[in-house]
């Protein structure tokens, strides 16, 4: 790629390294909010979930407005909004003002994100330069994430509130570039093609209530009927909503997309690989600080490691994509995370870090070998006008996944909470670790039969092609012998 293709990748790969470090940050600051500000535990927990909330629940229809409404368009204003809000959570007095601040800040990622992809998509040719592009891509989301674990607890150090305005900084850099760089391929939209509005407010109606349903699984059974609620209403909704699309000329989603199998399998593999992660990372972390007393900058400094993916997904991973494919190197980033995980199951109350080092190590190897590809299986072979749509069926299945991993392991290791002491607690994050074990296996049978998919299809190909040449090399024997019969 020239100069300016990879300026522009910088910038676009910038707004998921936005995403990244703006969430590891505030995950690391939450207890100085929470001591500074005097919030009460549950709104404390609410600055998190109102993030994923406007996350999960508008990605899908952030997506679909990339397509209809303008990319470029979309990732403008909407990283002007990030901007703004990010900038007034910083300036919060109040725990309202800041889960307002967080949930609008979710709702801006929501469209910025997906509009960021489908560019990428729509502005490097279907092959290796799209597949290098989104690899990067992938692994400067992950490692935006691991260095915002270290910034944020430098940052909170200074105070909290930098947490907020560094990403102010960063996003007006991020803009001014964009102005410049991004293409104007927005063009009009096609003239009598409207905005289907009721499946618009239908599925983000339906994706914020299973957002809601899943964040509140870590309540367990004490919070079931509210939770059950928010599940049944979001299941209903989600029913109009395709109902609506069935019905309506121009659709917000079109269904057809959820029947190509290795589109649907990316988008279930990459739920069930994040979730793993992102729960096992949560686990870790508790384990390093709840049970062995670990400063939230230690913990950081511990885990920096699982970071390695932002080096080897843009350099190993696009050389075994071209040599194996995408199937069989997303089978064997599965197949590295279910080793990864298991090896970490017996964790002992005063393990060295030297013995839980080769854990945290394969388990981003595995990150960089799986997320990349499945981004690339996600949207390969979808049409141009659809990119922006497949985008964020992948950002909402990482997103939903993300929120069932943190929220499983959070139920289960209250479940399994049944006595007090540094033993029993260590037995319940013992139990919690085997969520992420069991999404990485699930993951790697739904990873191998796409695997098979990938070569049945590649020896039908092969069988067309040889078909194909010996009809070719009859033809002209066949016009030679007739030749020959005439003479």
């Amino acid at each position: 790629m020239g100069t300016r293709a990879w300026a522009l990748l910088l910038v676009l790969c910038g707004t998921i390294f936005l995403e990244g470090i703006d969430v590891a940050m505030m995950a690391v600051a939450i207890p100085s909010i929470r001591a500074d500000l005097g919030l009460a535990t549950g709104t404390a927990a609410w600055v998190m979930s109102g993030y994923v909330l406007g996350y999960a629940g508008f990605t899908l229809l952030g997506g679909r407005s990339a397509d209809l409404l303008g990319r470029r368009r979309m990732l403008l204003l909407w990283l002007t909004v990030f901007l703004g809000f990010s900038g007034l959570g910083g300036l919060a007095t109040e725990g309202w003002m800041l889960v307002l601040a967080r949930f609008v800040t979710g709702v801006a990622a929501a469209f910025m994100t997906p509009a960021a992809m489908s560019l990428i998509t729509t502005s490097y040719e279907e092959g290796p330069r799209r597949n290098k592009a989104l690899l990067v891509f992938a692994g400067t989301g992950a490692g935006g994430f691991s260095f915002g674990l270290v910034a944020g607890g430098l940052l909170t150090e200074l105070h909290w509130r930098w947490v907020f305005f560094a990403p102010v900084l960063l996003t007006a850099l991020l803009l001014f570039a964009a102005v410049r760089l991004v293409p104007r391929q927005d063009g009009p939209r096609e003239r009598g093609r409207g905005f289907d509005l009721p499946g618009a407010f239908l599925a983000a109606s339906a994706m914020l209530l299973a957002a809601y349903a899943v964040v509140r699984l870590e309540h367990g059974l004490d919070g079931w009927p509210l939770t059950s609620a928010a599940a049944v209403a979001a299941a209903l909704l989600g029913t109009g909503f395709v109902l609506v699309e069935r019905r309506t000329a121009d659709p917000l989603v079109r269904l057809g997309i959820l029947r190509v199998g290795p589109v649907v399998r990316a988008d279930l593999g990459a739920l069930l690989f994040l979730g793993a992660f992102f729960g096992f990372q949560f686990v870790v972390t508790l384990y390093l600080q709840e049970l062995r007393g670990w400063s939230s900058f230690q913990t950081a400094l511990a885990l920096i490691v699982m970071g390695c993916d932002a080096v080897l997904a843009p350099t190993l991973t696009p050389r075994l994509v071209a040599k194996w494919g995408n199937a069989r190197v997303i089978v064997g980033g599965f197949a590295l995370a279910v080793v990864a995980y298991a090896l970490f199951l017996p964790v002992g109350m005063d393990w060295p870090y030297l013995v839980m080092l080769p854990t945290l190590f394969v388990s981003g190897a595995a990150f960089a070998l799986a997320y990349g590809p499945l981004t690339i299986a996600a949207t390969d072979g979808v049409a141009g006008e659809e990119q922006g749509l497949a985008s964020g069926l992948l950002t909402t299945s990482t997103q939903f996944g993300a929120a069932i991993g943190i929220s499983a392991v959070t139920a289960v290791y209250g479940l399994a909470s049944t006595g007090s002491g540094p033993e029993a607690t260590l037995s319940a994050f013992r139990t919690a670790l085997v969520v992420p074990v069991v999404m990485v296996t699930l993951g790697l049978l739904v990873s191998a039969r796409s695997a098979r998919a990938e070569r049945r299809a590649a020896r039908q190909a092969s069988a067309v092609s040889s078909v194909s040449a010996s009809q070719t090399s009859a033809k002209p024997a066949q016009r030679s012998g007739g030749i020959a019969s005439r003479k």
